[in-house]
C-alpha cells in the first residue's frame, strides 16, 4: 500500500482523517497526484471519500495534473456510485479540456446527478453543467432551463447556488 493510501485510511465516513496532509504533500511531490487518483478507487469509501476531496483540492490549484487521467474520470470515476465521491467529481469534471463529444457525456452525467438522493450532489451537478455553459455557450438554453427548474424545487441551498448561477449564465449570455 502506497504512502497516500495509508494516510487516507485514517478515519470514518464522517472525518477528511488525513486528506489535508495528502494535499499538502501531493502539491509539495506533483508525482504523487496519481495516487491521489488511484486511491479514488480504493475498495474503502472513506479512502475513496478522502481521495476525492484531495484531488479535487489539488486540481483546484493544478488543472493541468488532471490531464493525464482524463480517461480514468470518464469512463470509471464518474461511475462511483458514493454521493460524497460524486459531488468531487461534478467539482472535477469541467476542469478538463472536454472535447465535443466528453462534454456532452460530462452534461448527461451531471443531468443523472441531478436525479441523486444528495442536495449536495444536486448543487455541484448544478454549478458543473452552469461551468459547462460558460465554457461552451451551446449549452446555455438547456443549462439555464435546468438551473431555472431547480430553483422552484430544490433545497434551499439549491435555490441559493441556482440564482447565483442564473446570474453569471444571463451575464455570458449577454456576451
Amino acid at each position: 500500500m502506497d504512502q497516500i493510501t495509508k494516510l487516507l485510511r485514517e478515519g470514518d465516513l464522517r472525518t477528511k482523517g488525513r486528506s489535508e496532509d495528502v494535499v499538502k504533500q501531493a502539491l509539495k511531490r506533483p508525482e504523487l497526484f496519481k495516487d491521489v487518483v488511484a486511491a479514488i478507487l480504493d475498495d474503502d469509501p472513506g479512502v475513496r471519500m478522502r481521495a476525492a476531496d484531495a484531488a479535487e483540492k489539488i486540481s483546484r490549484i493544478h488543472p493541468e495534473w488532471l490531464k493525464p487521467h482524463k480517461k480514468l474520470f470518464l469512463r470509471t470515476i464518474s461511475r462511483i456510485d458514493q454521493q460524497e465521491v460524486r459531488w468531487h467529481v461534478a467539482q472535477i469534471l469541467p476542469r478538463f479540456e472536454l472535447t465535443g463529444p466528453e462534454r456532452r457525456t460530462v452534461v448527461g452525467l451531471m443531468k443523472s446527478f441531478l436525479t441523486d438522493e444528495s442536495s449536495i450532489v444536486k448543487t455541484f451537478a448544478m454549478q458543473a453543467l452552469a461551468d459547462i455553459a460558460i465554457q461552451d455557450d451551446r449549452y446555455l438554453p438547456e443549462v439555464t432551463k435546468i438551473i431555472d427548474k431547480l430553483i422552484k424545487n430544490g433545497s434551499p441551498a439549491m435555490k441559493a447556488r441556482g440564482k447565483k448561477l442564473l446570474v453569471k449564465l444571463n451575464k455570458t449570455d449577454e456576451r
